[in-house]
């Protein structure tokens, strides 16, 4: 049997949330994004957290709108994880919209509210808000493509 794609476990450091990390740390999520944590909340929502660091920031000292848009991304497919309709394999972003309505700060977690509007057979229908502390930094919609059955 094939080790999981994905390292799960609590997080000690913030009760209530559980580590998404690929096992992989060459790969994009934990090469760039670095520690994500997950956690589920009401049925069909789910959160995901990322800690901002230097290495995330724009000139002003903000975060980055690549890394905003990359973790958006990222959370989509960490939240369907977490909400049970994801379990690893080669699923792809259809389309993906966000609205920038604020700046995020390096230094302080950021958190994907994301919520599930429809499923299909094929078809993941999500939206979402990034929020840091009280602030509201992007909202988004996307669309995710789960595997063909072979």
């Amino acid at each position: 049997m094939e080790a999981p794609v994905f390292i799960s476990e609590p997080a000690p450091d913030y009760p209530g949330w559980t580590t998404w990390l690929m096992r992989d740390d060459t790969r994009f999520n934990n090469a760039i994004l670095g520690r994500l944590l997950v956690r589920s909340g009401d049925p069909g929502k789910a959160w995901v957290r990322m800690f901002p660091e230097q290495r995330h920031s724009n000139f002003a000292d903000n975060i980055h709108g690549g890394t905003i848009l990359g973790f958006i991304d990222v959370s989509l497919f960490g939240a369907s994880h977490q909400m049970s309709l994801l379990h690893g394999g080669p699923n792809v972003t259809l389309d993906l919209s966000t609205q920038f309505i604020g700046a995020g700060k390096i230094g302080k977690p950021l958190d994907a509210e994301v919520e599930l509007l429809k499923e299909t057979g094929r078809l993941l229908f999500l939206r979402g808000i990034l929020v840091q502390e009280d602030v509201r930094i992007a909202s988004f919609a996307g669309t995710i493509r789960k595997p063909s059955k072979a």
